[in-house]
Formats: structure tokens, sequence, C-alpha cells
């Protein structure tokens, strides 16, 4: 397993005995000068001596906590164990207490030792630090030394449902996959019958109709093929309210995208930008699903930074689609994807936001009138070429995916433009 090992920095105090200690000696020379009794000084003489041996005490020692694992991965509801323990470089003992942050459960089992077994579960997904608060004597008790640090991390990833999302209609990488194109090539289903020209596999005649015909003819096949899919998460800082209650959903629609697109055999990547941008590149298999959760969620270090607001061209092949899962109020987001579409790329933008971003309740006129503009901003990003669709909470994500799948379909082509 995994071990962390964390170098703990202790803020020294006066301990409860030494200040006992001060106030013993206080009160018995105050009472000794005013009642003039002077055995009351041979009684603190020996008190005063331990205070002033303070200097000559043995330095304080060094603490180190361990957890073994350091870095724990999991879903929703699911448990994970852990064990976190603290030492002295001295062999002085150690107070222990496990703790964390509101929101998961933990069910912690010390035998009064340095030593804790953690048992840590969610219900949302998130990045939860396991906290060790340790308290440590020093300098013949009359020091106390004190220190929290994070002695672990437990990331618990979203949950995404088993169905598949459309993807939008777009030419197809020559790749082998699963998605039917109107391409000839190697498939199983039909295509076209023509007649047979030389350079044709025998395998490919249609023995039936060369023979009612009196010559050969071959049977085409559609090919399947494969896509590039990149999912493209806003991680910009939300205002209060509902656009906060909105980025729920953000990780939630993204694993969802990478978990249908890996499950069709296209590759998946993903981007994530706002505050530090990180990212992964596309690629294929189970493996690359966990690769992705830890992108999302900034877990280990198998993913790649940058710097900017622009996603990076190592991150997008050529001809990916991009899926995008946002609340749209952020103005280098939406340049970002403007960006993404003048590279030649099919980008769609999921909006999260279920409503107006206001915390507190607004006049039916101005809820009204943000609607209208959102939908201006909708428009203008359509003519752009970013297609734009609004992803409600009663909604499955794959519905709305519908909708934009339709709507590049009764786009009419070139040619239709044309005349």
């Amino acid at each position: 397993m995994d071990r962390r090992t964390t170098d703990v920095e202790l803020d020294w105090r006066t301990s409860g005995l030494a200040r006992a200690l001060v106030t013993c000696v206080a009160v018995a020379l105050a009472v000794a000068v005013v009642t003039g009794t002077w055995q009351l000084v041979a009684f603190v003489a020996p008190l005063l001596g331990l205070l002033a041996s303070l200097r000559w005490q043995p330095a304080p020692p060094k603490v180190h906590v361990h957890a073994e694992p350091g870095l724990v991965r999991c879903f929703e509801a699911e448990e994970v164990r852990l064990v976190v323990w603290a030492e002295a470089d001295d062999g002085t003992v150690v107070g222990l207490d496990v703790s964390t942050v509101a929101g998961p459960r933990l069910d912690v089992r010390q035998d009064g030792s340095a030593r804790a077994e953690v048992t840590a579960s969610a219900q949302r997904w998130g990045r939860y630090p396991i906290r060790a608060r340790l308290t440590v004597p020093s300098r013949g008790g009359l020091l106390a030394g004190t220190a929290s640090v994070d002695a672990a991390e437990v990331f618990v990833f979203p949950v995404a449902p088993a169905q598949s999302t459309t993807l939008p209609r777009t030419d197809l990488l020559d790749r082998l996959g699963t998605h039917l194109t109107r391409h000839v090539g190697r498939g199983v289903e039909y295509g076209n019958i023509r007649s047979y020209v030389p350079g044709d596999q025998l395998r490919t005649v249609n023995w039936p109709v060369s023979a009612r015909r009196g010559s050969l003819h071959v049977t085409e096949r559609l090919s399947e093929r494969a896509a590039d899919v990149v999912v493209l998460v806003d991680t910009h800082d939300q205002p209060v309210g509902p656009a906060t209650e909105a980025t729920e959903r953000t990780v939630r629609g993204a694993v969802q995208v990478v978990q249908s697109a890996l499950r069709s055999g296209d590759r998946a990547g993903v981007v994530a930008l706002g505050g530090q941008p990180r990212w992964l590149g596309a690629d294929i298999g189970r493996r690359q699903f966990y690769r992705v959760l830890d992108a999302v969620l900034g877990a280990g270090d198998g993913f790649e930074t940058t710097s900017g607001t622009l996603a990076p061209r190592a991150a997008l092949p050529s001809g990916a689609i991009v899926v995008a899962f946002s609340t749209l109020l952020d103005t280098d987001f939406a340049l970002a994807l403007i960006e993404l579409c003048r590279r030649g790329h099919v980008v769609v933008a999921v909006d999260v936001l279920d409503g107006a971003p206001f915390e507190v309740e607004q006049d039916p006129l101005i809820n009204r009138m943000w609607g209208l503009q959102r939908s201006f901003m909708y428009r203008d990003m359509r003519t752009i070429g970013v297609d734009v669709v609004s992803w409600r909470s009663d909604v499955a994500l794959d519905q709305a995916m519908h909708l934009v799948s339709d709507h590049r379909q009764r786009k009419p082509g070139r040619r239709e433009r044309r005349r």
C-alpha cells in the first residue's frame, strides 16, 4: 500500500502542569510575604527548582504522522479503511485524535495508543481530508505541543448512470469502433450492391445477385468507426446559490459522458479549466476511466497541468468531439469554447444552471429578463458554431444531448446552402 509520512510542526505552549506549578509558587510566596511565614518559602523551593530546570530539559522531540494508505479512492456510499498513527523520535507518548470535515462518516477504533484504524464513507463525491490532531508533552511535562495536519485524503468519485449518452453527429475518425457511418468499409451493416471491379475480395461477392444478373456483383458494407471525446469541466469559482449547487451536476455529467464513450470503444479525455488547469489525453480502457476521475478531482499525479485559460492543443486530438459542462457564467470559459470551435472541433456546451443564478428571490421581471439574455447568448454561440443545450434537473442527460443531435441533423448541408 501507499504510505504517506508527514513531518509535523508543533505549536509549543506551557502545559497544565507548568501553569499549576506557577500558580502554586506565586500564591505561596505572596502568603509568605504577607504573613512573614518563611516556612512557605522552603515549601515552594523544590517547585521553583523544577521550573528553573526547564532550560536543562531534553529538546522537544520531532513527531511524524503516518497514514497507510495515504490516498484512498472510492465511490459514493462505499466504505474504505486506512490506518493512521503518530510517533516521536525519542519515544515520547503522542496523543492522537482523528477527524474530518463535515460530510463523511468516520468510524475510528483506537486502543489508547497513537494508532487509529479508520473506516470512512461518504454519500457525496468530493475530496475529504483525514485530519490528525496531536498532543505531545516535552521538557519534563512543562511544555505541551499541539498540531493539526492532514494525514490522508479520501477521494470519493461520483456514480454515473449506466445509460449511454448520445454524441453529436460528425465525421468520425477512420478507426474501428461501434458508431455506424455512411462510409463504405469493413462492417456488418448493408450498404449497397455494385458491379465487381478488379481488386475486390472474393468474399464480398454476392453470389445470388451475380447469378441472377449474369455478372459478378459485390456487397458493400458500412464502416463502423470510433470517436475521440474530450470532456471540458468548468472549475471556476461560482457565485453562492444555484450556481454553486449546479457544480454537482457538472461532475456527474462529465463522468457519465466519459463512461459512455469508453463503453462504446471510443477514446476519452478530460480538461478542467479554472484555477490551475489540468488535463488528461484521450485514451481507451477501464483504467482510463479511473484516470479521468483522478484528473477531475485532482487526485494523484497522473494528469498534466498547464497555465492560461484556454484548453491546450495537446489535450485535444484532431477531430475530437468536445462536450463542455458549465454554468456559462465565466467569460474565460466561454472564450475557451469559441477557441475550440475555431480549431475545427465539434463543441457542445451543456448548461447545467437550472434557472437564474440569484441567491435570493428576485422580482419576476428580473428573472424574465435574465431568461431572455440567456436565450440571446445561446443564439450568439450557435452562430459562432458552439451548440448550447440546457440540462434541467428533471431531465436526463441523454434526452438533453438528443436535442443537440437532432439540431445538427436539421442543419442544411453545404450543397443545400448553395442552392
